[in-house]
């Protein structure tokens, strides 16, 4: 019977995989994100979107801080450690399962490169696309069975040029790479009340939101999301302090995990803090050389902090992050920018739910978004939920506005108004209709 059940999870796994084999065929060589026409003229002082934050999931992204995911099977918040010596069966089970990801985002400034400028996911707009496909095998580690392991899968959109940095060469065999979503090893050590190691590329710990569109309460990620790793690479350590307090080290390759930029690797450390039974915080620093420069004076400092209160049906939360680094250029300019976002979900039954996330984005001197600019946005979405057996259908209607202001901002519109020039205005709106298939399952040998 184990073996019948193991057979036909084997066949769905393998279905989709071969999806995700498809999506990784339509892919293109990974470019740098922004403007095209601009990206070789602010390569010395301004760095693209990775287009993974995105872990950066588990990336789906891990629930935050709360050691397991919702009753919607819905990721809040990505990476966050959790207490797995006290959560885990005494036989932990083998997951698997998979997910295809298609959209189309209409542009009613149909620009005619159809690009969301600045963006690294979700950036082809006023056609259909296929963002993502995804297939994953996943053993958690626990008392009874220490090793772990996950290995993911991807292909689409929004894989081809999350990781990457516009001012940074490629990490070799990044085309390959790129294509590996959460894919590591783990070891729970007999350590205290647990110490749980783990190795290879793991979502990140910085940020409120999954690379994984279905693990968010929206459609699109939000900026701050774009120009935070989704995915790190390195060994990372987590330890709960106690039942309401954990603690993780970790060092990674460098800011973006596909990124070849120095020898250098970055550091960083997190706490997590359940206040109650509905409130969790989030305190996050990464902090290394994302420069040729490694001198600690250009070394680049990330802090990430986030606020989340959780109820049956509604989840606020608040996420602000500020970073700063001096540029190796002439003069040495310290870059600043900063980002917050508000996002608030009511589920109103098991399929139907809202969302509404506010949020701003100040790149002061074009840095990470390649252009000096202040973007406020607003995205409002509407889900509903079709669950059959092991497999559940996502259905997102969303609008979202931005607005960007300041020397370079602003976002493609209708034709180009020079050769290889397409002409900007402040304000975008988008109307966006997303279809996600999840296929979720498990086995015990």
């Amino acid at each position: 019977m184990v073996i019948g059940k193991f057979r036909r999870g084997s066949l769905a796994l393998m279905v989709v995989w071969s999806c995700a084999a498809y999506a990784q065929a339509q892919d293109a060589a990974p470019a740098s994100q922004g403007d095209p026409k601009v990206s070789k003229k602010l390569a010395s002082t301004a760095e693209s979107s990775s287009n993974a934050h995105a872990i950066q999931a588990d990336r789906a992204r891990t629930a935050f801080a709360f050691n397991q995911k919702s009753e919607d099977d819905r990721a809040a918040c990505q990476n966050v450690p959790s207490n797995q010596a006290a959560t885990q069966p005494a036989n932990p089970e083998w997951q698997y399962g998979g997910f295809i990801d298609a959209a189309y985002l209409l542009d009613f400034n149909h620009p005619s490169n159809d690009l969301f400028r600045s963006r690294g996911t979700a950036y082809k707009v006023d056609e259909p696309i296929l963002n993502m496909a995804d297939a994953y095998l996943r053993k958690t580690a626990s008392e009874s069975s220490r090793w772990g392991m996950e290995f993911t899968l991807q292909g689409g959109q929004d894989s081809r040029i999350f990781g990457f940095s516009a001012t940074a060469p490629n990490l070799p065999g990044s085309e390959w790479l790129r294509h590996l979503g959460p894919t590591d090893v783990s070891y729970l050590a007999s350590v205290g009340k647990g110490l749980t190691v783990q190795a290879g590329i793991f979502s990140s710990f910085i940020g409120y939101d999954s690379l994984y569109a279905k693990d968010n309460f929206n459609y699109t990620r939000p900026w701050g999301a774009d120009f935070t790793p989704y995915l790190m690479m390195g060994v990372n350590a987590s330890y709960p302090i106690h039942n309401k307090l954990t603690g993780t080290v970790f060092v990674v390759n460098g800011y973006w995990h596909l990124a070849d930029a120095n020898h250098v690797p970055s550091s960083g450390g997190q706490v997590a803090y359940n206040v109650t039974d509905h409130t969790t915080l989030k305190e996050t620093v990464l902090f290394g050389p994302a420069q040729s420069d490694t001198g600690f004076e250009f070394w680049r400092f990330l802090w990430d902090s986030t606020a989340e209160w959780k109820t049956e049906r509604i989840t606020t939360a608040f996420e602000y992050h500020i970073g700063t680094e001096k540029v190796a250029a002439p003069g040495n300019p310290r870059a600043l920018w900063m980002f917050a976002q508000l996002p608030l979900h009511w589920a109103f039954s098991k399929s139907w739910s809202a969302t509404v996330r506010p949020e701003v984005y100040w790149d002061r001197d074009g840095r990470l978004t390649g252009f000096q600019q202040t973007v406020k946005a607003n995205t409002t979405t509407l889900e509903y939920r079709i669950p059959y057996r092991q497999a559940t259908t996502i259905v997102r209607l969303e609008h979202r506005i931005d607005d960007s202001r300041g020397p370079g901002g602003g976002f493609f519109r209708g034709h180009e108004v020079a050769p290889g020039i397409v002409g900007l205005t402040p304000t975008q709106n988008l109307l966006i209709l997303g279809v996600i298939v999840t296929f979720d399952s498990h086995f015990q040998p």
